[in-house]
Order: structure tokens, then C-alpha cells, then sequence
């Protein structure tokens, strides 16, 4: 009998261990690039107010989930680079334009919960975040994925692909990284951490070898 209670407890353990393992590769926004509750311009201490709140909040004017940061209103330059089938849209769009309310350098990092933003917040984004304005040299978003046109992209149906670090998530090119069939920002980057590769710029699956890009480039 006593044998018997060792063994179950062994196992009841082995379990335990088992899903802290696992729990491990489940991100966080907490520590992660994300996580601006240290921030000196951040009188609140919280990480979520940034971007998100749930009273007297923004939604109304992006259609974004509880908005409370102050969008860009600034003129961007889209990609009219070579060889690209999909319409680009005149403008950003969706998770992008959210994206680049700070990471264009226009609007003060702090300019949240209707704060009057500290000048010199416009330059707290790391540098190498910063896009500018000129979105032409960079990776095209708000952007059709089509795949149809253009035969060097995956088809979007495409099921057997997996994102995130560890156990990770698969799916289909249109369902973990297409947003309204279009690619924006989000299907690159996870901005709170959920999917994202450990030791990456919040990328959704390593590029070790390309993978990320390989993932719907068919090369």
C-alpha cells in the first residue's frame, strides 16, 4: 500500500512538473519588450494602460480593443517596391496603424489616458524600433496576401503551419497570421508576447534559416 501512495505521488508530481515545463513556452507580456511599467514616463506603474483601458478609452475612434494611446495622425509613405502582386493600401491600417501610433516617432510614448505627452517621450522609443514615416523600405503592410496572383506565396489555406516558441500553435497562413486577409505588422511581430520566439523581436516564429519568411514565400 505503501509502495502504491509513493507511486501515485510520483506521478501527481511528474504531472506538476510536466505543466510548469509547458507553462514556460506560454509568453507573457509581463518582461517582455511590452512591459513598460518601469518606465520613468509611466506614473501609473501598468503595463496594459499604455495601449489599453477599460473606461473612457479610445475604441471608438480606431476600432481597437479598449484603444487609450493616442494614434499617429501622421502621412506615411507606403512600400512601391518591386515585385509585389497585392494592393497596398493608400494608408496603414488595422493592428498596423495601432502599431505605429508609437513606433513611427510621431507621437510621445506617453501620450496615453489622455496625458499631456512630455516632448522629449517622442524619442524614449529604442531607436532601432523606429520606423519613421517612410514606410517604402520596409516590409509592405496593409497589404492584400495574394495568393493568386502571385505564385511565390504560400497558398493563405496552407494548415500545417506553427508559430510561437516551445509547444507552440499551428494553423493556417490566413488564420495565425493574415488579419482580414491582409499582412499587417501583427503577422510578424506579437505584440503581447503570446506566440512570440524567446530572444526575438517579438517575431512569431524564429527566422533561424529564414523560417519565418519561408513561411509564406514560397522560395
Amino acid at each position: 500500500m505503501k509502495t502504491q501512495k509513493i507511486k501515485q505521488l510520483a506521478a501527481v508530481v511528474g504531472l506538476a512538473c510536466g505543466m510548469a515545463s509547458m507553462s514556460t513556452f506560454a509568453g507573457t507580456i509581463t518582461g517582455s519588450a511590452h512591459d513598460f511599467k518601469a518606465a520613468t514616463w509611466n506614473a501609473s506603474g501598468e503595463i496594459c494602460v499604455v495601449c489599453h483601458a477599460p473606461h473612457n478609452n479610445q475604441a471608438s475612434i480606431l476600432n481597437a480593443p479598449l484603444w487609450n494611446h493616442t494614434p499617429t495622425a501622421a502621412s506615411h509613405t507606403m512600400y512601391t517596391g518591386f515585385d509585389i502582386d497585392g494592393t497596398v493600401g493608400t494608408a496603414p491600417n488595422g493592428a498596423s496603424l495601432l502599431c505605429l501610433s508609437c513606433h513611427d516617432g510621431t507621437v510621445a510614448v506617453d501620450s496615453f489616458g489622455g496625458n499631456t505627452p512630455v516632448p522629449t517621450n517622442i524619442d524614449a522609443i529604442n531607436a532601432n524600433a523606429n520606423l519613421g514615416v517612410d514606410l517604402s523600405n520596409d516590409h509592405p503592410i496593409s497589404v492584400t496576401y495574394d495568393d493568386v496572383n502571385d505564385t511565390e506565396l504560400h497558398p493563405a489555406a496552407t494548415t500545417d503551419v506553427t508559430i510561437g516558441d516551445g509547444v507552440g500553435t499551428t494553423g493556417s497562413i490566413a488564420n495565425l497570421l493574415l488579419a482580414a486577409g491582409e499582412v499587417q505588422c501583427s503577422s510578424c511581430h506579437d505584440v503581447h508576447n503570446t506566440n512570440a520566439v524567446t530572444g526575438t523581436k517579438l517575431l512569431v516564429k524564429s527566422n533561424a534559416g529564414s523560417a519565418l519568411c519561408l513561411t509564406c514565400h514560397n522560395k
